[in-house]
């Protein structure tokens, strides 16, 4: 049995997974159960995985996969495992339904985009990838980049990984975007608009927010999806 924390910690990360793709960080997870310190969410996460409802990814830093969630949260019950297919707005599939082939889908990689220090403006298609077609969301055309830099870590996003972006050029607070900064500097970074102002917040303690005009900024599209290769 969980407690009322490590449940609610367990609904966060599955929440923050299907909306996102990727895990919350632990100052997100510390915000969201009302803690004092990060020391307590460790703790936290440590019990989970005791009780094998997560596993932490070696040597990835925080990276967070649910391995299964109790009947309460919509685990099956008895084991408690789900599926690890993330449900959309798509109607229930009959219980006598033939299986659904899933279709790849070829994306432009545009190059590299950084996860730390800004570099230059990405316009040049690299080559193609090939994405699982329920990773693009919504409508609209989408595009793959290959991440440079440690800023994006604590969001599960590594050196290497290729992230799969929508495109678009508005954003809500805390989405992950690639930014483009004064027409010349593209970044990949959570968002938050502040009066007049953009703040491009890295998910890393070593690097610095910054802090734009907001005409100097342009959102290029949000994060849907994450590519890894072991």
């Amino acid at each position: 049995m969980l407690t009322k924390k490590q449940l609610d910690l367990l609904d966060f990360i599955h929440k923050r997974l299907q909306r996102d793709g990727v895990p919350p960080s632990f100052d997100e997870m510390k915000t969201a159960l009302d803690l004092r310190s990060k020391s307590g969410i460790h703790r936290l996460i440590t019990a989970l995985e005791e009780r094998g409802f997560i596993r932490r990814l070696a040597h990835r830093a925080r990276a967070i996969e649910i391995v299964r969630l109790p009947e309460s949260l919509g685990g099956e019950p008895g084991t408690g495992f789900t599926p690890k297919v993330i449900d959309g707005d798509k109607p229930a599939v009959p219980a006598n339904a033939q299986p659904v082939t899933i279709h790849a889908v070829e994306l432009p990689v545009m190059g590299r985009i950084a996860a730390g220090v800004p570099i230059e403006a990405i316009s040049q298609v690299s080559h193609q990838v090939a994405v699982p077609g329920q990773m693009l969301s919504g409508s609209g055309d989408h595009y793959a980049l290959e991440v440079k830099g440690d800023s994006m870590i604590d969001a599960g996003i590594n050196n290497g990984d290729v992230v799969v972006i929508r495109e678009t050029s508005s954003a809500d607070n805390g989405d992950i975007v690639v930014a483009l900064v004064e027409d010349q500097e593209a970044t990949l970074k959570r968002f938050f608009r502040k009066g007049n102002a953009i703040a491009l917040e890295a998910a890393n303690p070593a690097y610095e927010t910054r802090v734009f005009p907001e005409d100097k900024v342009k959102v290029q599209g949000r994060l849907v999806g994450l590519i890894r290769t072991y």
